[in-house]
């Protein structure tokens, strides 16, 4: 009895908000934590991309700690990866011109031209891919010391984007001033929830 007691009361210490609950998004299961560079890293928020009525991808960012805004996500140091699940088949060339033109929408001129030796790097990844379909995914993972690796369903597309400006210049995309989905950017920056947690 004294045992259950005391375990009740633990659980009244913690905080409802602390207790890591993955997240889910139309089908996709996005976990409270991962794995990266050697350390921990906790979901900051997860959200839909929506093109019209359409649901396109789901999307969810990890970070050493949590962040509410694009400044903090930018300027935090450490590991970081922003993981996309394809609900629905597009072409994987265009999804590359679509990145493209969301940094440029978001990017000084400067910015954006210290990162186009990453932006061809990426272009050519989708390019090879010819197209995404419903059910894939791929990641962009900062790693400190080795830069931007970029994984297509799991398996790393070769060498590591060395520039360091090309991984937040990537995530103008979804965070800038110009984002490719407002919702989106709330609900990864953890303002907006979307999905259900479990």
């Amino acid at each position: 009895m004294r045992r259950l007691i005391l375990a009740a009361l633990v659980a009244l210490a913690v905080p409802l908000g602390a207790q890591a609950q993955a997240v889910e998004l139309a089908g996709v299961k996005y976990e409270p934590q991962a794995e990266l560079g050697g350390q921990k890293l906790v979901l900051n928020g997860a959200g839909i991309r929506y093109k019209a009525i359409f649901k396109v991808y789901t999307a969810g960012l990890y970070l050493k700690e949590k962040t509410g805004t694009p400044d903090g996500v930018f300027g935090m140091s450490g590991p970081k990866r922003l993981s996309i699940h394809m609900l629905r088949e597009i072409d994987a060339n265009e999804l590359g011109k679509l990145f493209t033109k969301g940094m440029q929408d978001n990017a000084t001129p400067e910015d954006f031209s210290k990162s186009i030796p990453g932006v061809m790097r990426i272009a050519e990844v989708f390019a090879a891919k010819k197209k995404m379909s419903a059910g894939e995914g791929f990641a962009v993972d900062f790693v400190p010391g080795t830069g931007t690796v970029i994984s297509v369903n799991g398996k790393v597309q070769g060498e590591p984007i060395k520039e360091p400006e090309f991984f937040t210049t990537l995530m103008r995309i979804w965070l800038g001033k110009n984002p490719a989905d407002g919702q989106l950017k709330d609900a990864l920056l953890g303002i907006q929830a979307q999905g259900r947690s479990r």
